[in-house]
């Protein structure tokens, strides 16, 4: 609590902590793991977001774009790049989705599909680098979710009624 004439009181949490904060602590833990998949992802040719588009594939394929952004929480101006390096890899195709041939779904290639045997070694190798549980990581990853959910419920009702 701030004083009229001065700082806050010793006994008094202050919110403006840079180490209170939530955004911040997000930031750092999302920079360091990021890079501890750096030179895991670099032998297969990939970058993080790329990975993060062949994860969704492996999953399921054809996507739409469209389908593709959602899923990865993107833009769609920010995933046509990442799908234009994948594309000049190699690694996918861009073309007319089977459902509704004006719009556009990706795939993956016979070497798009190949190298999901490759990366099989990434997850583990993260786990043991971070010295963590599995357990612990997904306890850790759904809280995340549960921050992630607030944060869009929060942003669709500050977004108000669509016309």
């Amino acid at each position: 609590m701030t004083t009229p004439t001065g700082p806050p009181s010793p006994d008094a949490a202050d919110l403006l902590a840079l180490d209170r904060q939530v955004c911040f602590a997000l930031a750092v833990a999302s920079r360091n793991v990021i890079g501890l998949y750096r030179p895991l992802l670099e032998p297969l040719g990939l970058t993080h977001p790329q990975y993060l588009v062949m994860l969704a594939l492996w999953e399921q394929q054809p996507l739409r774009v469209s389908e593709l952004a959602d899923r990865l929480s993107l833009e769609p101006a920010t995933l046509s790049p990442l799908l234009k390096r994948l594309e000049a890899s190699g690694l996918v195709v861009r073309g007319k989705d089977p459902r509704d041939d004006r719009v556009v779904a990706v795939s993956l290639t016979p070497t798009g599909r190949r190298l999901r045997r490759r990366a099989e070694g990434i997850p583990p190798a993260v786990i043991e680098r971070l010295g963590l549980e599995l357990s612990e990581l997904e306890e850790i990853r759904d809280r995340l979710t549960t921050l992630i959910e607030a944060t869009r419920r929060h942003q669709r009702a500050w977004a108000g009624p669509t016309r």
